[in-house]
Formats: structure tokens, C-alpha cells, sequence
């Protein structure tokens, strides 16, 4: 045991009673831990390797303080510096150097307590200039990254702080620190551009600063005027000067300009001016994605005049826009039918069904799937070549949809009519009688069909009938691309690397991984999921094909009208005890005297929204 006996006192004489602190070099495998230390928690692993690496490196800076064992023992007890001390050990270290203070009376406890609440680490600017200093000293970046256990990365993060105005750097001390993009964008700018813009945007007293903000003004983004959808009057509005690349190809217009809150302010202006008709100036998420409204549901495939339009700056500053559709109003069920479904509702609402698997597709992949097979179906009756003889059956299979609703001679039931009118008028002539060719006969066919044949889900889906057109026709040709990141995102893992190997593609070993290589691969090319497919499914056909037995059994009983609808009193009034025909109206469907074309016009239109 090496001791060195140097007293620390400004004057000769030692005061009396003085706690003398003598400096010695001990085996740290000798030392006890305190069983009064504060610290009872176990440290960080990271923790522990950091200083495990400064003391290979540079040894104990601090010395651990101990204090002489008490009640008879001849050993020396740790009283700060335990972690210290562990890690000597491990480093192999033979001998260190310690402080040999007089045990205090509570066995330095409370000592042990001011130590660990008052010490605080440094933050990233005091950091910053430490390791300004080693770098002066010789120090190379590697060096520091290995004594203080940190990566070289985070190193040259924090020498950028070298390039950062004195004001914005005394706001960082704070601990308000931007991320490392924002901070490489700050320091790459001159100190003039980081002074004029912190006076714009330097935060209140207590707030945090708006580093995106910040970051973004002193951006040197180039934004193109090839994406600009304003003109040259807003662009001289908002200051805008456009420069040339000289370095770009020739046949492209390579303006641009580095002004980009003026850009965007012009976009912005733009969008405004030019919202069309239901269009509205919808947000974007962090990731640059546009956020419908409540309950809106994204139209996938050809927007009709009921959708609305937003409109929106994507990352790169260019307007985009997307189609959407808002729910309609539900109206309130008349008294029988709104009790019988609230206690129905109620009886389901007690089953507690168990946890489901996540299906192949999601159901936004199924409402999507819904609007490519409609745009498909709609496309393939318009321009497909199909027989006559096929079409006139498409148009019987097209009035058993269950988005239709016609005039029924059989239980004298109204509905809405008005869009069908148009085809028929068609094949009527002047004197009220029919008169039309074959080719104006097959346009009418056709418009027909595409006005009720639908797979969208919800009260327009026609059901299985609308598959099985498309399958005839081969609509399956005119789906859409389905490679998009909003479909494959509603597939699951399985489904996703079954398209990949139909694809050819490797699955990598992320889901995303396999999505993005999906999306690469079909840019250009074409993707239809199996699931889309207009086959319909055996089990529908079944049903349906049960339907013909009404046929042989002659079943025309209002009970079997209520299996696909409403039941309807088949019995004249007449024939029911001698009742007045006008009693019991409120209970029967609604009716009308006069021509279907004096229908109420809400009700027309929600027949007419329908059927599309």
C-alpha cells in the first residue's frame, strides 16, 4: 500500500478537529461496498460500458472517496465512487488512487444523498465544447468516440454546433435541441441568414423553439418551377425569382428557386383560387399523406359528380389532389320496422364473438376492390364486344341487383324511377311508339346496365349478379393496376408474399421491404389480385340458383316475399272482412295515385345516388 501523506491546508497548524483527508493507492478488490449508499437501483448496461471505456482509456479521473471500517474492522468501506470502483475492477486495473476520508455519523448517508440528486449531466453544448477542446489537444474523433463510448456519428453531430449562431446556441443549452437533419440545415446556413431568421422565429421565454419551422427558413431546397401551378402574377406577388440550371438538360424547364415559404404561399393562394365545385384544402399528416375528414371514404377508382375533391401540397411542394366520398344522412326508420331493428340489434350487440385472425384483405381493401370491379364492369359493358343475345340476359340479371328498385305492378309498391327513364326514351319515338335500331337498342342496353350493375360495398352493391356479368363479359381485363402502397397496404403477410412469388419477387425479410420491392415492380407493369378477380363464389351461385325453385312450387305467399324484401299483402281489400280500403294506410308501403314522375324529388334522388 502506497500512501501519500500531503495535507491540504493553507496554513501549518491543523485546525482542531478537522476532517482530514489523506490520498492512497489500494487493490479496488479490496474495498466494501457501502450498505447505507443511496444508489440501490442497478445502472445501465450503457451506462456501465461508457465508463468502463473512459477508465481503459484515461484511468479514474475522480478518486472514489472511502472511509476506514468501523466496530472493529480493518478494511475500508466505499463511501462515493461505487460504480467507479466496479468498473477498475473489471478493467483489470491493479491499483487506484482513493481518498481516505473519517466515517461521518450516519455513515455518510447523507453525504451518499446530496452527491447523486445534485449531480447533473452535461448537456449537448457544454458536450460540444469539451470535445472542441480535446480536438485541440491532438484528440482525433475516433479517440474521443472511444473514451467517451459514444459513436462517431454522434461526435460530428455535435462539432456541428461550431457552425450555429451564439444566440441559438445559448437556447440549446437549455436542453431545447433540434433533431440532427434540422441541426445540419441550421449550420449549413450562413450566420447572417441564422440571425435573421431566429429574430423571425425565436421562441418566448419557457417555450420550446419550432425547429421545423426554423430548419425549413434556412432550407436550401430547390423548388422548381416546372411544379408550380400558379403564374407569373402570383409569383411576382410573393417575390419569387426563378434561377436557371445551367447543368440541366436542355429540353426541360430547369428553373428553380430557393424561396420556399414564398413557393408554398403561392401554391397555397393557388389552391384557394381554384378549388372546384365540393372541393376543399385538406392537411397532411408527418408523412406527408393526405388526412381525409371524419367518415370520408377515399374513392379509389372514377370520382362521379357526388364526390368531393381536396386538395393538397405533398412533400415536394406540388398541388395534388384525391377524391373522397362523405357517407350519406341516415334517415330514421318509420315506428315498426326501427323498434323490430333495435331489439335485433340488441340481441346481436349480447353475442361476444372471439378473436378473429386478420383476413387477407383489410376492409378498405375490400371497399377498394369494390370500386376497381365497378369502374372494370362499367368499362367492359361500355366498350366489350357482347352478344345480343348476352346482353339482353345481362339486363334481366341487372333488375335482380339488390341496388334496384322499380315499379312493381304485383304488390304496388313505388319506388324511384326517374334514372331509368332516360334509356327509354331512347327507343321511343314521336308517336308514343317504339322505334329504334339495333345499335340505338344496344346503347340503351349498355347505359342500362352500367347505370344498375355495381360492386361497390354498401346499398349499391348489386351482389353476386354483378359478378357474374363482369365474368361473362370478361371485365377481369379491365381492373385496374392494383400495385399501389394504398392497396398493399390492406394485404396481409401471407397474401403479400403470395403476390410476391406469383410476381416473382424475393419477400424480403420486413413486410414493408416486400411491399416497396411490389410497388417497384409494378410501376410499369400490371397487378390484379386473385381476391378481385370477378369469379363469383360457389356458395353465392348456390343460393342464388336456389331461387328458381319458387318457380316449380308456384310460392306466392307474402312470407316468401319477405325473404328478399318487405312482405306485401297479396289480398284485396275486399277480401278482408269487408274493411275500408282506406284503413290501414300508414301500415302499407307508400304509395302514389299519379304518375311515377310526381315521386317526391328526396326520395327520387336517394334512388338515383344509389343506384350509381
Amino acid at each position: 500500500m502506497k500512501t501519500d501523506k500531503s495535507w491540504h491546508w493553507a496554513g501549518s497548524a491543523i485546525p482542531e478537529g478537522a476532517n482530514l483527508m489523506q490520498i492512497l493507492k489500494l487493490d479496488p478488490r479490496a474495498l466494501k461496498d457501502n450498505p447505507d449508499d443511496t444508489r440501490r437501483s442497478k445502472s445501465s448496461p450503457q451506462s456501465d460500458a461508457l465508463l468502463l471505456a473512459t477508465v481503459k482509456a484515461v484511468g479514474i479521473i475522480q478518486p472514489p472517496v472511502i472511509s476506514p471500517e468501523v466496530d472493529g474492522g480493518n478494511g475500508y468501506i466505499i463511501q462515493a465512487g461505487h460504480r467507479r470502483v466496479r468498473q477498475a475492477i473489471a478493467a483489470g486495473l491493479e491499483e487506484i488512487t482513493v481518498l481516505v476520508v473519517e466515517a461521518a455519523n450516519d455513515n455518510g448517508a447523507m453525504r451518499s444523498m446530496v452527491e447523486n440528486i445534485a449531480r447533473e449531466p452535461l448537456n449537448p453544448v457544454d458536450q460540444w465544447r469539451g470535445i472542441e477542446r480535446l480536438v485541440a489537444l491532438g484528440w482525433t474523433e475516433e479517440a474521443i468516440g472511444v473514451a467517451l463510448a459514444l459513436p462517431v456519428r454522434q461526435i460530428r453531430k455535435l462539432r456541428l454546433l461550431a457552425n450555429v449562431l451564439p444566440a441559438i446556441l445559448d437556447h440549446m443549452a437549455l436542453g431545447d435541441m433540434p433533431n440532427e437533419q434540422q441541426l445540419r440545415t441550421i449550420a449549413a446556413a450562413s450566420l447572417g441568414e441564422q440571425k435573421e431568421v431566429w429574430k423571425a422565429h425565436k421562441p418566448k421565454k419557457s417555450e420550446r423553439a419550432d425547429w421545423y419551422t426554423i430548419s425549413r427558413a434556412l432550407s436550401k431546397t430547390r423548388m422548381f418551377a416546372k411544379d408550380a401551378s400558379f403564374g407569373d402574377d402570383l409569383a411576382s406577388a410573393y417575390g419569387i425569382e426563378w434561377v436557371e440550371d445551367l447543368f440541366a438538360p436542355a429540353d426541360q424547364d430547369s428553373r428553380y428557386t430557393n424561396n420556399v415559404e414564398a413557393f408554398l404561399g403561392a401554391q397555397q393562394e393557388w389552391m384557394t383560387n381554384n378549388l372546384p365545385k365540393k372541393g376543399a384544402i385538406i392537411e397532411v399528416n408527418n408523412w406527408g399523406q393526405p388526412e381525409l375528414p371524419k367518415k370520408a371514404e377515399r374513392v379509389y377508382g372514377k370520382p362521379s359528380k357526388s364526390d368531393h375533391v381536396g386538395m393538397y401540397l405533398d412533400r415536394d411542394g406540388k398541388v395534388q389532389s384525391i377524391a373522397y366520398r362523405m357517407p350519406e344522412d341516415k334517415k330514421k326508420v318509420k315506428g315498426g320496422a326501427a323498434t323490430t331493428g333495435a331489439a335485433e340489434n340488441l340481441d346481436n350487440d349480447a353475442i361476444v364473438d372471439a378473436p378473429k385472425p386478420r383476413p387477407v384483405v383489410t376492409q378498405k381493401g375490400q371497399d377498394m376492390i369494390g370500386d376497381f370491379r365497378t369502374d372494370a364492369l362499367h368499362e367492359a359493358l361500355g366498350r366489350a364486344p357482347i352478344e345480343d343475345d348476352t346482353l339482353m340476359a345481362l339486363l334481366v340479371l341487372a333488375f335482380a341487383g339488390l341496388n334496384v328498385r322499380v315499379d312493381s305492378g304485383a304488390n304496388e309498391t313505388v319506388f324511384g324511377s326517374k334514372r331509368f327513364k332516360r334509356h327509354a326514351a331512347r327507343l321511343i319515338g314521336e308517336d308514343g311508339k317504339l322505334a329504334f335500331d339495333q345499335e340505338t337498342l344496344r346503347v340503351a342496353a349498355r347505359s342500362m346496365l352500367i347505370d344498375v350493375l355495381s360492386c361497390r360495398r354498401g346499398m349499391s352493391n348489386s351482389g353476386v349478379v354483378s359478378r357474374i356479368a363482369g365474368d361473362a363479359i370478361g371485365a377481369d381485363s379491365f381492373l385496374a393496376n392494383m400495385g399501389s402502397e394504398d392497396f398493399l397496404l390492406c394485404l396481409s403477410r401471407q397474401a403479400m408474399e403470395a403476390a410476391a412469388k406469383e410476381a416473382n419477387v424475393l419477400p424480403r425479410q420486413k413486410v414493408r421491404e416486400t411491399r416497396f420491392a411490389l410497388i417497384d415492380r409494378f410501376k410499369e407493369g400490371h397487378f390484379v389480385h386473385a381476391s378481385a378477380l370477378f369469379a363469383p363464389d360457389p356458395s353465392e351461385i348456390e343460393d342464388l340458383i336456389k331461387h328458381a325453385e319458387y318457380l316449380d312450387t308456384d310460392a306466392n305467399t307474402p312470407e316468401d316475399d319477405a325473404t328478399d324484401g318487405t312482405a306485401v299483402d297479396r289480398n284485396p281489400a275486399s277480401e278482408d272482412g269487408g274493411l275500408d280500403p282506406s284503413e290501414g294506410e300508414d301500415d302499407l308501403p307508400e304509395t302514389f295515385d299519379g304518375d311515377a314522375g310526381e315521386a317526391d324529388p328526396d326520395e327520387q334522388d336517394a334512388y338515383g345516388i344509389a343506384a350509381e
